[in-house]
């Protein structure tokens, strides 16, 4: 059985220099730390600006990304952003929101874990990038609605999750 490649060339150099090549043709400021950290600065959105950090680790041949909002959860509201989170991600494909204890933002995470195959193409990079702004931007509403409005999980997932049709 053969193998079908598509016709996007695949480098076999560090992920995050393929990171860097998208996030260029993005035009995405991105800063290199070194061998295994890269991060961009910020990216405004329709609703906040996103912070967006990627990570490549030699040892376990892992990619992370991150993708996090420009909030901080207050402790008043930790609860309830818990539960959330926990209510979001059971609708989640890829990738998952967490809540670092340290810095108490909503962020988007998912992680391509190699183990010997190949490197991934900037298309993949790109789907990436465009998934987690697509769930960042869905699920935005609802974090304001439980941090801000006092709203509970469920009510604020269901008013975040409403779709509407045409335009007023």
């Amino acid at each position: 059985m053969s193998t079908i490649l598509s016709s996007e060339q695949i480098y076999d150099d560090s992920p995050l220099d393929t990171v860097e090549r998208v996030a260029g043709a993005a035009d995405l400021h991105f800063e290199r730390f070194n061998d295994e950290e890269l991060l961009a600065a910020h990216y405004t959105g329709p609703w906040c600006a996103y912070e967006m950090w990627f990570a490549y680790s030699s040892d376990v041949d892992a990619l992370e990304f991150r993708c996090g909002f420009d909030m901080k959860v207050p402790t008043e509201r930790l609860d309830d952003v818990c539960n959330l989170l926990a209510q979001i991600n059971e609708k989640m494909w890829l990738g998952h929101f967490d809540l670092r204890e340290d810095e108490r933002r909503p962020t988007w995470r998912h992680t391509f874990i190699f183990r010997g195959a190949p490197r991934p193409a900037e298309a993949q990079i790109e789907d990436m990038l465009g998934i987690a702004l697509q769930e960042c931007n869905r699920f935005y509403p609802a974090f304001q609605h439980v941090i801000w409005a006092g709203k509970s999980p469920h009510e604020a997932l269901e008013l975040a999750l409403f779709e509407t049709f045409g335009e007023a």
